[in-house]
Formats: structure tokens, sequence, C-alpha cells
């Protein structure tokens, strides 16, 4: 539309000229925008919707980029790519060579800061904030802390130490709890309700509403205003942000420009660290969003009149469903499982456990370390516990891996989701390194199921071995194998042999890849081992073939270096046993969001990448058939 405002938005600047009314009118467009732009693309929905007000407040306020605004978790941030000057590449996002779906420094200046993984914007807004002291800059830093990120512990780490003065010195911080009393599942947690219970106090409410009444329309109302600010302890149980050191300020409506810009405007100018809280809705001016948030979290494209429908076409069980399942039927046959999951019910398949077990379900937030622990606690006490994480949150954990649960050989069931590439997340959030980082942990078991049937066998065996193990699996659907319902488990250890071939090559696959391994095998004639464990490597598979073959091929989706392949290798010098080995993996770079097809293929972990690399290797076109090496 020609008389679109934000249309005529190419930079936070565009905004410093519009009219508190004008500012309504594109919060509206924007809004708007958001949902078409999604609905097309799919992407992080209902909580972009609860920012779009804020967004507008904070780049009309400051001045941004030399103010430093920090997005947590960075799933939020649409508004703030649109109205930042690039929005006519919303199209493109979360594919390959388009928009990311989180903030990247190198995208935008505007992105001061990369924010994937939640809880991190204090810490980093504190530290830019000690900065501009440092070096005599005159800037502010804003953490916007929101979906739940506050209830990590490092949020309260940057708190307690971004309250106090260091040398003399203390940053000139604003952090703003964008309160939408939702993380990606329903909220949980002490703070939580405490948050709830600051909002909802019928005493502080009465007294006032009370005042209001009283006091509107008179030249009291707003000295009676600003006196509140500093009498609310009266009224409010004692505010925790002002323990650590914050001028609290707040809650108040995250929607209404006409409260966020004065308040905003306001705090600019104080000194020192300062809260604001501000209360806002996931999925705002969306019905349907405002009614299931967490739904619409993050959809695929949909039609934004009907909203998203149930897909007619009879879809392949993913591996999260898999684990859903099997939890679910382990659980009901061993009273002694535990559930845990770090605020990630509905991505990691817990729902109906959640449902049947209330009692054996623990979500703990967004609190990656405290579950790990919390699960050796468990462990201590004679319970299985079944941690089910994300690969790549699994990293904010290491320390409580090996310590807590490797070095005391607890019986400890780690459940991997997303291993491998994710697709349209990208590098942030793609498990690329499980198998490197908990293989070398002593105690500590790797199993990399092949299907959906191995999946929920190995799951089995891992959950009775007695000592932590890792079961890592892909996002999605594998080959379509039926997974069953029994709770067998497989030999502890010990891979199978796929294929035999006359080829002289041995395809030593770990995972998935089994099956592109498959393919490729068929143009080569070469033997074909899924290997099913990585730690304890079955080792008298591997001399076998290393004995019977001129090339061993490992393959993981996952980084080659201290990857399985490694594994491999380490094993095959330690028996004296030399060979050539080809070691495909994931390469040594961060890999780029966009269909994940498209991104294996590129890697050479497709069937035909498997067969070039192998041909490369042997430098030769086709090859001969070689009875043993």
């Amino acid at each position: 539309m020609s008389d679109s405002l934000l249309n005529q938005i190419n930079s936070p600047a565009d905004l410093k000229k519009l009219s508190r009314a004008e500012l309504h009118r594109l919060a509206g467009e924007l809004r708007q925008y958001v949902v078409d732009s999604v609905s097309k693309t799919g992407g992080h929905f209902s909580s972009n919707l609860g920012t779009v007000e804020l967004t507008i407040a904070l780049h009309t306020v400051f001045d941004t980029p030399r103010d430093r605004i920090v997005w947590d978790v960075g799933h939020q941030t649409y508004p703030h790519k649109i109205l930042t000057g690039r929005r006519d590449r919303m199209h493109t996002l979360r594919q390959f060579g388009g928009l990311s779906g989180f903030p990247r420094r190198d995208e935008s200046e505007y992105d001061t800061f990369g924010t994937a993984h939640s809880s991190t914007s204090i810490s980093a807004a504190h530290g830019m904030a000690m900065a501009a002291k440092l070096k005599g800059e005159e800037r502010r830093a804003i953490a916007v802390i929101g979906d739940g990120a506050m209830t990590a512990g490092m949020a309260f780490e940057a708190l307690n130490n971004a309250g106090v003065a260091h040398g003399g010195l203390m940053g000139d911080l604003l952090v703003i709890l964008n309160d939408n009393d939702m993380s990606i599942s329903p909220p949980v947690g002490a703070l939580n309700k405490y948050l709830t219970r600051l909002m909802s106090g019928s005493l502080y409410g009465e007294v006032r509403e009370g005042a209001k009444s009283v006091l509107k329309n008179t030249p009291l109302y707003e000295f009676a205003r600003r006196f509140e600010e500093h009498t609310k302890g009266m009224f409010v149980p004692g505010t925790i942000f002002e323990e650590f050191g914050f001028n609290y300020v707040g809650p108040i409506d995250g929607h209404d420009l006409d409260a966020l810009i004065p308040t905003l405007e306001n705090l600019k100018h104080k000194r020192g660290p300062q809260f604001l809280h501000v209360i806002t809705k996931k999925g705002q001016g969306y019905k349907l969003a405002e009614a299931d948030p967490v739904k619409y979290h993050g959809p695929t494209p949909f039609d934004p009149l009907q909203g998203i429908q149930p897909s007619t076409k009879p879809a392949k069980k993913s591996f999260t469903q898999v684990f859903g399942e099997w939890l679910c039927d382990q659980a009901e046959a061993d009273q002694k499982l535990v559930g845990i999951t770090p605020a990630m019910r509905e991505g990691s398949g817990m729902v109906e456990f959640h449902k049947r077990f209330p009692t054996r379900y623990y979500d703990v937030g967004i609190a990656e370390q405290h579950a790990a622990t919390f699960a050796a606690g468990l462990a201590c006490e004679g319970l299985k516990p079944v941690l089910a994480i994300y690969s790549t949150f699994l990293q904010r954990a290491y320390d409580q891996l090996i310590h807590d649960v490797a070095l005391q050989n607890l019986d400890v069931t780690f459940a991997l989701d997303r291993a491998g590439l994710v697709g349209a997340d990208g590098a942030t959030h793609a498990g690329n390194y499980d198998i490197a980082f908990t293989r070398c942990i002593p105690n500590m078991a790797v199993l990399t199921p092949a299907d959906e049937r191995e999946c929920r066998q190995l799951l089995s065996t891992a959950y009775q071995h007695p000592g932590p193990a890792t079961v890592r699996y892909p996002r999605g659907a594998g080959c379509g194998a039926d997974p069953g319902k029994d709770l067998s488990v497989l030999p502890w250890g010990t891979g199978e042999l796929r294929r035999e071939g006359q080829g002289g090559v041995a395809i030593l696959a770990f995972g998935t890849l089994l099956y592109p391994a498959l393919q490729a095998a068929e143009g080569l004639d070469a033997t074909v081992a899924n290997m099913r464990f990585v730690k304890p490597l079955d080792g008298a598979l591997v001399e076998r073939l290393a004995r019977s073959h001129r090339l061993l091929v490992t393959l993981e989706d996952a980084c080659v270096m201290g990857g399985a392949g490694s594994a491999v290798l380490e094993h095959l010098n330690a028996i004296g046993l030399s060979v050539p080995v080809l070691q495909l993996g994931l390469p040594d770079t961060f890999i780029e969001h966009g269909d994940p097809a498209l991104l294996m293929a590129q890697c050479g972990l497709d069937a035909a990448g498997i067969e070039r690399s192998i041909r490369a290797r042997l430098g030769q076109p086709t090859l001969r058939a070689v009875n043993g090496a």
C-alpha cells in the first residue's frame, strides 16, 4: 500500500520522525507484516507478535545501534529485523542464504550479540556497558530477556555481578524483563510464581487502583505515580531485583506505547543498573496464537486466515514421537523411571508422559546444568532418570555431565534429540558435536540408532545399562521403520553387517546415515556395517573388516574431528593394524541454516556424495572387485 507507514521505515531513524499516533498505527502494520511473513516461511511466531510495541519503543527512544540492544531469547527479534533494514528480505527467513531466525552480528550492525541460546543477554549487555565506561563512551546497553530465559542460572549470575560497582565504575545497564508468562512450554518454577504473585497481589492492586480513582485529574496524580515507584515495597513483596542492586520499575503494559515510551525515556537518563518489568502477551493480536501460544511458537507455513490445520498426508513417525512413546511404555514397566526436560516438553515429545505420569515428570525450566545434576541426585537414590535434551543444549551442562554424572558413574539416560544438522535453525542449534564431546568422557556410553525401530531398542538398551549413556537421534523422521511396542534390548557394544560386498571397501555407518550408505554401496559393491555404538565400539567387527578390506570408510552425521571415525582410528592404532581410513562427516565449520537435505548434500553426506568421496579416495571412476586386502 502506498500509504503504508511500514514501507517508509528503513532504519530506526525513520521511527523518530513519527508522531505517537503514527507509532500506534505502525504497530498494527508491523504486527500484520509478521503474520504475513511467517505464515509464508514458517518460523517463530507467537513470541514475535508479543514484542511489536516493545521493539518500536526501544528503537524510537534509544540511539541504536550506538546504544546496544541484546535480545534474549533471539527468536523474538523478527520485528527488530523488519525495522532495521531487513523488511524486504523477510521472505528468505531461515532459508539457505537468507536471513537467520536469530540475531547475528555478521547480518546487521543492529544485531549486537548472537542470542540463539537463552539467558546470555544480561551478561553480554553488562560487558558492553562496562566497556563503554572503560572507553569513556556515552551509550547505553539494554538486555531484553523473556520467553522463560530468566529461569536460567546464568541470568542471575549476571544480575549478581552487574548490580555492584567494579573499581568504582558501574555500567549504565537496562534490563527489560519481557514477561509473557511463557517459555516455549507452559511456565514453571518459583520465579514465575513470584512474578505472577507480584502482578496480581490483591493488596497492591487495591491500593494502587484506589489511589488512582481518588487522585485522577488532580495535580497530585503525577506526583503519586512517581512516588509509587519509591514506595511500592510497602505493598509488594520485597522485589528480588532490587536486592541485586537494580532500580526496579514496573510492571507496565508492554503493548501500551503511551506507557512504554515515556518510561523508557525516563530510564534512558538514569545511571547505573535499571530493571524494567513489562507484561506482554505471546501471540498478541492474532487470536489463534493468543489462545494457543505453544502450538504457534514455531509453526511451518500456514494460511493466516485458517490458522494451522492438521495435515491430511500420512506422516512418518518422528524420532521424537518414538522417544515419547518409548518413555511412556518404559515408565509403565518400571516405577523407578523419572522423566526430566529443561523447558522442552513439546519439542522433546513428553506431553503424553506428563499427562500420564505427572508425579514422575519434571520440567526444570531453562536450566540445563541443574537438569543434569538433578538427574544425578535422583540416580543416587536408586531412581532411573531419563533426561530428554536437545544435543545443542547438552553443551550447556558439560561440566555437570562430567563431574556430577560420569565421574560418579551414575545411572542416567540422556535422550539427545536434534542430533546432527537441524535445518532452518542453523549453526546455533545444530547437534554436531555430541559424539566428540561425550565419547571422551570415562564411563559414558554413546549409542547411534539407524532408524525408528533401532532408536526404540537402543533407548531400552541404554536404560538397562547401569551407568550413564546417551542415545542420539535427529530431528524429524527416518526411513519409516516400524518402531514396534516392545522394550527389547540389543547386545551391548555390538554392531551388525547389513551388506557384504566384493569391492574391497567397507563402510562403517554410525546412525541414520546407514541408509544413504547402503545406497552408495550398490554402485561400489561395498560392505556396509551398522555400527550402532560409538562407545563401547565394536572392536571385533572393526578388526574383522579391516583385515578383509583395503579401505575403511567411517560415516557419521556429526563433526569428523574427535568423532566416531576417530574412535575407529584409535582402535586400529591400539591393536597395531594399519589400513587406510576415509572419515566422512560434518566439516570443521559452522554450517548455515537451510533445507536439511540440501545441507547434507553440500557436505557430501547423501548417497551420491558418499560414493563420490570414496571413488575420489581410490583415484578411479569405478571399483574393481577385490577379494580381501
